[in-house]
């Protein structure tokens, strides 16, 4: 029996974002700010590829993956119009903090971004496991 690729890829990609989450927690704790703002884009960048992956979509680009994921689930209204700043706010501050010489990145912020990410993880698990038991 062939394995449902795009189910296990999805769940795989869930994995990795569960574990980019865990991994912004920790270095939150640890005040590497920028760091903890590259985890939480990422898990929420990984999320949003294990949405995709379910329509057999995906990009070797940052911002094919968000133009689809805004295109596809949030102007359609599948997820919340909000998850859109959400996905902007990580991804500039993930950018500005990994490329920008002297990039400062409060606690507050990145705390905050955190918090996003969790919100934004934690809704898209629950999409991808209907999707997956509706099938």
């Amino acid at each position: 029996m062939q394995p449902d690729r795009p189910k296990d890829l999805a769940a795989y990609r869930l994995q990795q974002a569960v574990e980019c989450l865990q991994g912004a927690e920790r270095e939150l704790v640890a005040e590497a700010f920028k760091n903890a703002a590259n985890r939480s884009y990422y898990c929420i960048f990984n999320a949003m590829r294990a949405v995709l992956v379910l329509d057999c979509f995906d990009s070797k680009r940052h911002s094919g993956v968000i133009s689809a994921f805004n295109k596809d689930y949030i102007r359609t209204g599948i997820f919340p119009v909000e998850f859109s700043k959400i996905i902007d706010s990580a991804f500039r501050v993930r950018t500005e903090s990994d490329y920008e010489e002297f990039y400062v990145i409060s606690k507050e912020k990145v705390t905050s971004q955190t918090e996003n990410a969790k919100t934004f993880l934690t809704a898209v698990e629950k999409y991808v496991g209907e999707r997956i038991q509706s099938t």
